[in-house]
């Protein structure tokens, strides 16, 4: 299919999962081929005008990845995951070198979080 064809969220959500930081990788892997509570996941979903960092579809639940830049973009963060927790999604929230430096506590929060959303 010509990539000129394609929506342009799709593009977009295809240069972002080409252009990942280190600790979007590790979340992935993490995360990837139902490594969590057998839930599956998606990389830079699309959802309502935001691109998710991280989404499960099935449980609604939603991680975002933050670096150094988001402590000065609080404000548009908070206000993004109140858009998100409107529209039903759990939204769960960790600074880059949380998941680099404890990546089995992250996976852990990740864990209960899916277990607490089943259906």
């Amino acid at each position: 299919m010509a990539r000129a064809n394609l929506n342009p969220r799709t593009v977009r959500a295809r240069e972002l999962r080409q252009s990942s930081t280190d600790a979007e990788k590790a979340l992935w892997s993490l995360v990837r081929n139902r490594k969590i509570a057998g839930c599956k996941f998606r990389r830079q979903v699309p959802i309502d005008r935001f691109f998710a960092d991280f989404a499960c579809l099935e449980r609604r639940l939603v991680i975002e990845l933050d670096g150094g830049q988001h402590a000065e973009q609080a404000p548009y963060d908070a206000a993004r995951t109140a858009s998100l927790e409107a529209a039903g999604w759990t939204v769960l929230r960790f600074w880059n070198s949380q998941l680099l430096e404890h990546p089995e506590g992250v996976a852990r929060t990740i864990h209960e979080t899916l277990e607490l959303a089943r259906p």
